[in-house]
């Protein structure tokens, strides 16, 4: 059978993989798979991207069959995901457990599904049914897991976006919304019961864009600069998202959860935006993800400050640009790679070069809105997701409010010093 263009990229990753020896290291990086596009290419085509990067982990943000039949025996952890309009008749266990034999037992143990999680971002949408029932729904399908002798390689877990924390500067301060605490506090205690992670959305690109005359670009990308100190603790920071992680850290203490384990299961920064959303450009995409990737996969820097033992466990958001999300133009501009396979913009290291179409380094070439080379090859889409068919609080990434206090509270302390 003759090879599609799209298939011959593949193999070169593939062959790329075996040529190129990255440093042994007990840390990965994850990318989240979202689906809300009519053109994306087939989950089998999508194998081969997400080797590309080193990914070992996928969050999906539902269950798709398609999906998890085509990753069987790729070794490949998933996070599943059941949206918020699924949390009221989750609560009753029964139907968790026919959700489960429908949607996670026939793919295992082929497939490596690790965990489920509940919701996304539900203490933030200030909506009161979703919030009364986060807790029962997680409780339910944790029941279904032991009724299924599967709750002790299957975690239940939610995704919470940053504004549930009160303040977040400097990282030793950080606490919960107080009207939280409430909803929040019996959810932490089934965390400790399951011992199941902790999962934050955390997105620095919004610090930047609500206020990018004082926010130090370089502290947010990840590039060198002369970072932050904690003035309680004499941690030293040189980038935003491990400050953030620390804050959360620091937020679990207070509220006396101290052993808890902290994941982020998004963080990333668009490649294009609207006029308003300052520093949406390939350039600074590829520095944030690029560097971040790079960190991760080098072993150099995987722990924060305030823990120093634990391994961080990150989700790149996105893996594609997904052309039917609502919202502004960066909410379809996330991706790592266009939906024909080649990258949105170069994450400027070799193991990425390989891919088709790689713009090799230049600061605007990978632009995810030119048009590219007249030589792509169609690639066969899925069944496009809706955007009424999909969870609630993946629809649009919500700018946390929370990260822009970090520094204008910062600031207004001269508690840094980055001049």
């Amino acid at each position: 059978m003759e090879l599609t263009s799209f298939h011959r990229s593949s193999l070169l990753f593939l062959i790329s993989l075996t040529l190129i020896i990255l440093p042994t290291t007990t840390t990965s990086i994850g990318v989240n798979y979202g689906q809300i596009g009519d053109n994306l290419p087939s989950p089998t085509d999508v194998i081969p991207l997400i080797k590309s990067i080193g990914a070992t982990k996928v969050k999906l943000y539902d269950a798709n069959p398609q999906i998890l039949k085509a990753f069987s025996n790729t070794g490949i952890e998933f996070i599943i995901g059941l949206g918020n309009e699924y949390l009221s008749k989750m609560k009753d266990p029964s139907k968790a457990l026919t959700w489960i034999k429908q949607n996670v037992t026939p793919f295992l143990p082929a497939t490596n599904i690790t965990c489920i999680t509940i919701g996304n971002e539900i203490l933030a949408l200030n909506d009161s049914s979703l919030t009364t029932n986060l807790l029962p729904a997680m409780q339910g399908v944790h029941s279904a897991l032991i009724t299924a002798g599967l709750s002790d390689q299957i975690s239940v877990t939610t995704a919470h976006s940053l504004s549930i924390l009160k303040s977040s500067f400097p990282p030793s301060a950080g606490e919960f919304q107080p009207d939280l605490l409430d909803s929040l506090t019996p959810i932490l205690e089934f965390h400790r019961k399951t011992d199941s992670p902790f999962l934050i959305n955390a997105y620095p690109f919004f610090a930047y864009k609500g206020n990018p005359k004082e926010v130090p670009l370089d502290f947010v990308l990840f590039q060198p600069n002369q970072g932050i100190v904690d003035p309680a603790t004499g941690f030293h920071y040189d980038n935003m998202l491990f400050a953030q992680i620390d804050a959360v850290y620091s937020a679990l203490a207070a509220a006396g959860f101290k052993s808890l384990r902290v994941e982020i299961s998004e963080t990333g920064w668009p490649s294009k935006g609207d006029d308003d959303e300052v520093g949406a450009t390939p350039e600074n995409a590829k520095r944030y993800n690029g560097n971040l990737i790079k960190m991760m996969m080098s072993g150099k820097k995987t722990k924060t400050p305030l823990k120093p033992n634990n391994d961080l466990s990150i989700y790149v958001f996105a893996l594609f640009n997904e052309n039917l999300k609502p919202g502004p133009t960066s909410e379809r501009n996330y991706g790592l790679f266009k939906p024909d396979g080649t990258q949105a913009y170069s994450l400027g290291f070799a193991l990425n070069d390989v891919v088709r179409g790689a713009s090799g380094g230049g600061t605007g070439g990978g632009n995810s809105s030119s048009g590219g080379g007249r030589d792509k090859s169609p690639v066969f889409p899925v069944s496009p997701v809706a955007p009424d068919s999909a969870s609630t609080g993946y629809l649009a990434i919500s700018a946390s409010p929370v990260t822009v206090r970090f520094f204008e509270f910062s600031f207004s302390l001269k508690l840094i010093s980055f001049f």
